[in-house]
């Protein structure tokens, strides 16, 4: 079990439809929660400003006991009319900027596991790293990246104290498909309910839970 009382946790993405949720539900278990987002005016895609905010926490607070990767981007459409830009923004924030964040804040989530607590890093992949879909094809194919990293970089962090969980609900009903930064969404089925989603990811914080699978949701 995960105490999240007092714990110290970071929220990128956290005005987000999952991200905002996640967070609220976090203060509601007694967690101090600090909130990153693009509006906010932090762009992650520079190595410089996750370690800015990353700083600011530890600033703040003192340390940092958890972190919660929220952001990302989303485009649609065949992949042999994918734009280059196109692919290199979706790599940028959902996969290379998501894995700066956990590889700057290991030191700092290491000392709160020397420290006694219980640190962890939370992903949000999607059912996408799982099971690639046609229209979605480098969407699909960033989102398998940061979730094949967190796959690897959980078994060495583990050995020091740091639970890596990586979660993948499918389609959920927030605003991210209505805001593509590439073509249109198609119709998808009857989605997930993001504050049900928030809650099973809250839970697998708490019970120490090292996957949540699409099968999960």
């Amino acid at each position: 079990m995960t105490d999240l009382q007092g714990a110290v946790v970071l929220v990128v993405g956290a005005t987000g439809g999952l991200g905002s949720r996640i967070a609220d539900q976090l203060e509601s278990q007694g967690a101090i929660v600090a909130r990153s987002s693009k509006s906010a005016g932090h762009d992650l895609r520079e190595p410089s400003v996750i370690r800015e905010v990353l700083d600011a926490t530890k600033a703040q607070h003192g340390r940092l006991d958890g972190l919660v990767v929220a952001s990302g981007v989303v485009a649609f459409g065949a992949a042999s009319e994918l734009e280059p830009a196109t692919v290199d923004e979706l790599f940028a924030v959902n996969t290379t900027s998501a894995i700066q964040l956990i590889t700057q804040s290991q030191s700092d989530l290491v000392a709160s596991a020397r420290e006694g607590r219980e640190p962890f890093v939370v992903t949000l992949s999607g059912v996408v790293a799982e099971t690639p879909v046609a229209g979605l094809a480098a969407y699909s194919a960033s989102k398998a990246g940061l979730a094949a990293f967190v796959l690897a970089a959980g078994r060495e962090y583990r050995r020091a104290g740091v639970r890596l969980l990586d979660a993948r609900p499918g389609h959920t009903g927030t605003s991210l498909s209505e805001h593509p930064i590439a073509g249109s969404a198609p119709r998808f089925g009857a989605p997930l309910d993001p504050d049900q989603v928030a809650a099973r990811i809250i839970t697998a914080i708490v019970d120490g839970e090292k996957d949540l699978p699409s099968t999960a949701f």
